[in-house]
C-alpha cells in the first residue's frame, strides 16, 4: 500500500471506530442517567486539555503565542455562544429574560463541543499523515493512539450533545460528519504537509479553548444546581474519573 492509501485507511477507520465505541458506551446510558454523567464528561473535556491538548500545543509552539491563541479562542467561543443565545431569545425561557431554569441549552455547548471536535479530528488527520509519510510503522501507532485517546473524549462529546438537547441519532450524525474532518486534514497534509505543520499548534490552541469553554462556563455551573454533599462528592468522582480516564489512556497508548 501506497503512503496515501495507509493515511485514508488510518483516518477513516480511526474516526468510525472512536464514534463507534462511544456510542456504544455513552448511549447505553440511561436517559435519567445523563445529566449525573455529565460530570464525566467534564472530566474527559479538562483532561483532553491540560493532560494533551495545550501540552502537545505549547511543545509544538515554536514561536507561536499559545497563550494569546488560547485566550482569543475563549473570547472567539463567548462571542459564538452569545449568538446562538440571541437567536433563540424570543423564546419564553430564555434566560435573557429571566426564564424558568430549562433542561438543555437550546444547543448551545453542543454546538461548541462539535466545533471544537471538527479543529481536534483536523489536527490529528495532519499528524496521522506526518507519521505515515515518516514511516508506515509510526504512522500505524500514531493512528491507534490516536483512536484510543479519542474513544474517552468522544463518551464526554456524546454525553453533552444528549444533554444540549440533541437526540441519539443526531449525537452519532454528527459526531461521524465531525470525524471527516480527520480525513480532510490527513489529505490536506500529504498534499502540503509543511503549511499544514505551521497551522497545527494554533489549531490545537482553538480546540483546546473550545472544551475548557464548554467545561468551565456551561457545564460546570449546572453542577452547582445540586449543592447538597451528596451530590458533590458523586461530582468530584465522576469528574476525577473523566480525567484519570484520559490519562491512563495517554500512559497507554502515547501518541509519539
Amino acid at each position: 500500500m501506497t503512503a496515501l492509501q495507509w493515511i485514508i485507511g488510518a483516518c477513516l477507520v480511526g474516526g468510525v471506530l472512536s464514534v463507534s465505541a462511544a456510542a456504544l458506551v455513552a448511549l447505553s446510558a440511561k436517559p435519567r442517567h445523563v445529566p449525573i454523567l455529565i460530570s464525566y464528561a467534564i472530566g474527559t473535556l479538562l483532561g483532553a486539555v491540560f493532560l494533551n491538548l495545550l501540552p502537545e500545543a505549547f511543545a509544538r509552539a515554536d514561536g507561536v503565542p499559545m497563550g494569546t491563541v488560547v485566550l482569543g479562542g475563549i473570547l472567539g467561543f463567548f462571542t459564538l455562544e452569545k449568538l446562538v443565545l440571541w437567536r433563540h431569545c424570543h423564546e419564553d425561557t430564555c434566560e435573557s429574560h429571566g426564564g424558568p431554569a430549562i433542561e438543555h441549552d437550546h444547543g448551545r455547548s453542543g454546538l461548541m463541543i462539535l466545533v471544537g471536535d471538527t479543529i481536534h479530528n483536523f489536527v490529528d488527520g495532519i499528524l496521522i499523515a506526518a507519521a505515515f509519510l515518516a514511516d508506515t510503522r509510526l504512522g500505524i501507532v500514531t493512528a491507534l493512539a490516536m483512536i484510543a485517546h479519542e474513544v474517552p473524549q468522544e463518551v464526554g462529546d456524546f454525553l453533552i450533545l444528549l444533554n444540549s438537547g440533541f437526540s441519539r441519532g443526531q449525537a452519532i450524525a454528527f459526531n461521524l460528519l465531525s470525524s471527516i474532518a480527520t480525513l480532510v486534514g490527513g489529505l490536506l497534509a500529504y498534499a502540503t504537509l509543511h503549511q499544514w505543520q505551521a497551522l497545527v499548534p494554533p489549531l490545537l490552541g482553538v480546540a483546546a479553548a473550545s472544551m475548557l469553554y464548554v467545561a468551565v462556563a456551561d457545564l460546570i455551573p449546572g453542577l452547582h444546581r445540586r449543592p447538597e454533599l451528596q451530590a458533590t462528592i458523586q461530582q468530584l468522582v465522576l469528574i476525577a474519573l473523566g480525567v484519570g480516564t484520559i490519562w491512563i489512556a495517554g500512559r497507554l497508548f502515547p501518541a509519539h
